[in-house]
């Protein structure tokens, strides 16, 4: 099994200069003396239970937010009712970026699982961010960042087959754990495969027999939750949809 990633309370009620995810979220890059004055705008510890919901549509952009712990997902209702989750986030991610443009949020965004969150007050962070070069170019790095998952995301709906779908969630969903430091190849989902279909546009039944093909084949291993990576080269390959290697090289990797 992973080793968890712990959280010491003490350490989640102090400020940003001793948060041990600074360098993942908005004060990733800014110098200590200047840390402090974003530091004083964050609203501390913000506790949230499985369920509860950050903003939701419509609600007006008055600030955003950064996971210290836990899983959000965020959440897209059309109009004839269908809900399309467009993206998951984890522990330094930013939330909230999706009402930038008219000032109103278009989804929401729901807690998978008890999560703590930093709020940090819209008007007073572009305040600071003008005064602070540093911090300015971090959150439009940030939000560079958030606009290249979306582009990522409707590229994956429109060009991806199912199979490249669901590996490439599984071979992304590792590397951006391992950056929080956490295994890339012990995983346990926060999410469940309903909010996985949803999310890759895909029927629930196709993910499910896709996680068992890819069960079958001996790539991953599988159990409720908890998915083990097996042979992490072969589901890069399918999360990039590259050719099938030659069977003596899988024979050889399998042998390891």
């Amino acid at each position: 099994m992973a080793t968890p990633l712990v959280f010491d309370l003490v350490q989640l009620r102090r400020g940003c200069t001793q948060c041990t995810l600074r360098q993942l979220c908005l004060p990733a890059g800014i110098a200590p003396a200047d840390l402090s004055r974003l530091d004083e705008i964050v609203r501390r510890r913000r506790a949230v239970q499985p369920g509860e919901r950050l903003f939701r549509p419509g609600d007006s952009l008055e600030s955003v937010y950064v996971a210290r712990d836990g899983a959000f997902k965020t959440i897209s209702t059309s109009e004839d009712g269908e809900e399309q989750i467009m993206g998951f986030h984890l522990p330094g991610e930013l939330m909230g970026l999706d009402a930038l443009g008219s000032g109103a949020h278009r989804c929401e965004a729901v807690a998978l699982t008890s999560a703590n969150v930093c709020e940090v007050p819209f008007d007073d962070l572009t305040a600071i961010a003008a005064m602070l070069p540093s911090l300015q170019q971090q959150l439009l790095r940030v939000i560079g960042q958030s606009a290249d998952r979306d582009h990522d995301h409707m590229e994956m709906l429109a060009k991806r087959q199912a199979n490249e779908r669901i590996a490439l969630f599984l071979h992304g969903l590792g590397e951006r754990l391992h950056h929080i430091g956490m295994s890339r190849s012990d995983i346990r989902l926060p999410m469940s495969r309903e909010d996985i279909a949803r999310f890759l546009g895909l029927a629930l039944e196709t993910v499910s027999r896709g996680f068992g093909r890819l069960q079958d084949d001996r790539v991953i291993a599988v159990q409720g939750r908890h998915v083990e990576i097996l042979d992490s080269v072969e589901l890069a390959r399918l999360a990039h949809g590259q050719e099938s290697p030659p069977p003596q090289h899988r024979m050889g990797r399998g042998a390891r």
